[in-house]
């Protein structure tokens, strides 16, 4: 996009950042708004030591002020808008302090979208979401976009993307492919926008710790995906989605895809769901069937979802990292049981979301090898006796190789937040695991 046509959102405004973080998106985002803005104050209550990378990485721009560790109500007055990031939640006093004095409060994906759709309409948008799937069923629609020789810009919760830093890219006809969070979409329903194609993967328990075990609170911030679209745009939802949209009253006239068999590197129903999704979604973008089929089978899973990372010492090796909850974790063994006809070593366990683990343990008991365990206040509340806990994840994975055997499956499958005194995010757990299965190769 041409700087002159978001440049005016940006230029001469003071604006304060809440949260900054260790994760790129933070950082790029931040780098972005000093690049463009006339005054940054960013704030974040970690403290000068735990983001000392961070604020080195923005030390070249002398129109930031820094409030780490201890941050101030006045910091969110007198300001052209507040910049809040994902993690923070809409609750926060500093957030209802600035919304009483009138100041808008932005959440980057969105306001990417806000300004494409007021000076940029051609982009075509499409947003995906769901407690399961969500990461999968976005890079692979935007792989098959890229392979029928589209314009594609990838954006959400992606890792290291930033999501502003992408207007500077978009041009006219392009797509828009995010993958949004509930925590993201709070962003889309303040701004009161939905993207052009709504996907809906899956709606299951998660992040109830979060939402105080308020599931309808968590399926109204899913739900902003499409509750603001409007006509011409087009919401998909797998049958298990739609099934809950249509319960509260939504999604009459939503795409529901029907699995096919597509030839694909992924394994699993959850996996075939999104091949499907996105199946729907290249034929409303105007993708051949051969463009599809060929896109569907040069796929490779996306790190951490499922996805096989090779045969070390002669056992099959998946990372799932990314499996956050029970309901993820069980879809994992049945998915190496159905592929190998064999029970998985699983490593399971990490910190508490809050979550019901009856059907997670009963999966455990009957369709596992055996289960090592990582510590963590979520493991605690899991009853079954722990033969095997490991406070760190590469005793986990050298006990899970000690009893192995040869054509056996170990599946990293946490089901757990990743939060812990090793791990400062899922991304952080994920390159820990994959740097243990490195040391096992030699």
């Amino acid at each position: 996009m041409k700087k002159e046509l978001y440049e005016e959102y940006f230029k001469d405004k003071k604006v304060t950042i809440l949260g900054l973080g260790l994760l790129g998106r933070g950082i790029g985002d931040s780098r972005f708004l000093a690049e463009h803005a006339d005054e940054l104050i960013i704030t974040d209550r970690k403290n000068e030591e735990e983001l000392k990378s961070s604020k080195e990485s923005l030390s070249d721009f002398s129109n930031i002020t820094f409030h780490l560790g201890t941050q101030f109500l006045s910091d969110f007055e007198g300001r052209d808008f507040i910049y809040k990031a994902s993690s923070v939640p809409l609750d926060s006093e500093y957030i209802l302090h600035a919304k009483e004095k009138n100041i808008p409060v932005y959440m980057s994906a969105a306001l990417v979208v806000k300004i494409l759709y007021e000076k940029m309409p051609s982009v075509k948008v499409i947003g995906v979401t769901g407690t399961r799937g969500k990461s999968t069923t976005t890079h692979l629609i935007a792989h098959c976009l890229e392979v029928g020789g589209k314009k594609v810009h990838l954006g959400g919760n992606v890792r290291g993307v930033a999501n502003l830093p992408l207007l500077a890219d978009i041009n006219e006809g392009d797509f828009l492919v995010l993958e949004l969070d509930s925590w993201q979409l709070q962003g889309f329903k303040d701004a009161s926008i939905s993207p052009n194609i709504a996907v809906f993967t899956s709606f299951l328990d998660d992040h109830l710790n979060y939402y105080k075990g308020d599931r309808e609170a968590y399926f109204n911030d899913k739900a902003s995906i499409f509750q603001n679209q409007k006509v011409g745009d087009v919401l998909i939802a797998s049958p298990q989605a739609h099934a809950e949209i249509l319960k509260r009253g939504y999604g009459d006239n939503a795409v529901v895809p029907v699995v096919s068999n597509q030839a694909m590197h992924l394994i699993g129903e959850h996996n075939e769901m999104s091949v499907a999704l996105a199946h729907v979604v290249g034929q409303l973008c105007g993708l051949s069937e051969d463009v599809m089929k060929k896109s569907f089978d040069s796929f490779l899973p996306v790190p951490g979802r499922l996805e096989y990372i090779g045969k070390v010492r002669g056992v099959h090796i998946y990372n799932d990292n990314n499996a956050t909850t029970p309901d993820a974790v069980i879809v994992g063994i049945q998915s190496v049981n159905k592929k190998y006809n064999t029970k998985p070593i699983v490593i399971v366990g990490g910190g508490d979301k809050g979550l019901e683990l009856t059907f997670l343990e009963n999966e455990l008991i009957k369709n596992t090898k055996a289960c090592i365990y990582l510590s963590g206040a979520g493991t605690d509340k899991i009853t079954l006796t722990k033969v095997f806990e490991y406070e760190k994840l590469e005793d986990c994975v050298n006990r899970a190789f000690e009893i192995s055997s040869e054509g056996d499956v170990i599946l990293f499958s946490p089901g757990f937040a990743s939060f812990s005194k090793y791990y400062n995010n899922e991304y952080e757990r994920n390159d820990a695991f994959v740097k243990c299965i490195e040391f096992m190769r030699h």
